[in-house]
């Protein structure tokens, strides 16, 4: 692949002082002894942050997320990075692939003022916001409490398996147990009690068969989760938006998008992996699926969890995870009694 240029800003800047601070920043939900279901904060409190930056880690865990969910790429000259889209430009002021630039290229995007041009000072200076894997895992050791890391393994990439193999080595750096997929963390769990250290708890999700396998070899299957969803017209379209030729490329692609959903829900099915991660839409059209599967004790990761109703949804019928954009929110729908939920906040601006 040929290199690109440095990324340059491309005016789709807002003004900082047209764009306030999120109006709900005060909102903190504390930690609560009891939950009816675990939190995974979507690329981080992306509701209020940008996302995949520091910032949105940072308030993440402020706000007492059960775990970060977050999506992982491989920069050209091999780096790890924490970013959702195969190409830079919807989330910074640059543009191109992220497989084509270099860290280097990396660090010196805006990756936070297309959707908070200004962050409150803790959550780190502006050239602080763009996250390497072993950024992210630095933060985590050093929570202070347990914590979850969904990592999702992004495909089509151009490295194969490279990203898989890159991400293991850089956990196996921080004392991963492959056998039990933690990393232990630094630091007591709390000041006023001799309890043993806080662990960070791994587990691997992807869109693509392929790589959960490859994961396989090496990761227990009760730390796997197969994504998958209804497949719409939308999503065949959004996938083309960037080809050439598209219109040609259509059934072919849909065909294989939705044969890759199948082939997700399959390795569910035949207990190849331990955690099904279905989104709301599946939820909605395939409620028996989701019922056979919690009752023969699969665990399922739903995403991406922003309205009430959803919540309720989703608690009535005994899922045990949900992945927001709005972590707060939903840690105070899914800690609350049924008196309570009608006081709960709107999961949505």
């Amino acid at each position: 692949m040929s290199p690109l240029p440095q990324a340059h800003p491309v005016g789709r800047i807002p003004d900082p002082a047209l764009h306030p601070l999120p109006a709900d920043l005060d909102l903190m939900t504390p930690l609560r002894p009891r939950r009816r279901a675990k939190v995974y904060a979507h690329r981080g409190s992306s509701g209020l942050f940008p996302e995949h930056t520091r910032a949105a880690y940072r308030r993440a865990l402020d706000e007492g997320a059960d775990g970060i969910e977050i999506d992982v790429h491989l920069t050209r000259d091999g780096e790890v990075v924490c970013f959702h889209d195969a190409l830079v430009d919807r989330t910074s002021d640059g543009h191109g692939a992220v497989a084509d630039l270099t860290l280097a290229d990396m660090r010196r995007l805006d990756v936070h003022s297309w959707k908070t041009p200004r962050l409150p000072a803790e959550y780190g200076r502006p050239g602080e916001q763009l996250m390497t894997f072993e950024d992210l895992l630095e933060l985590l050791v050093d929570a202070g409490r347990d914590v979850g890391l969904a990592v999702e393994l992004k495909h089509p990439s151009p490295f194969g398996h490279r990203l898989e193999e890159k991400v293991l080595q850089i956990l196996l750096r921080f004392g991963w147990d492959p056998e039990t997929s933690l990393v232990p963390g630094r630091g007591a769990r709390s000041r006023h009690a001799a309890a043993s250290a806080p662990q960070v708890d791994v587990s691997f999700m992807s869109f693509s068969p392929g790589s959960l396998l490859h994961l396989a070899e090496m990761v227990p299957p009760e730390k796997l989760c197969a994504l998958f969803d209804q497949v719409t017209e939308e999503q065949v379209l959004r996938r083309l938006e960037h080809l050439r030729f598209s219109f040609a490329l259509r059934p072919v692609v849909s065909a294989v998008m939705r044969g890759t959903a199948r082939d997700c829900e399959a390795m569910v099915w035949n207990a190849q992996v331990g955690l099904a991660g279905p989104g709301m839409r599946f939820v909605r059209e395939r409620r028996a699926d989701v019922k056979a599967w919690l009752a023969r004790g699969t665990g399922l990761r739903v995403w991406t969890v922003d309205e009430l109703e959803d919540v309720e949804l989703l608690l009535a019928l005994g899922v045990q995870e949900m992945t927001t954009n709005f972590p707060a929110r939903v840690i105070a729908a899914v800690s609350t009694s049924g008196q309570d939920t009608e006081r709960a906040p709107s999961l949505v601006p």
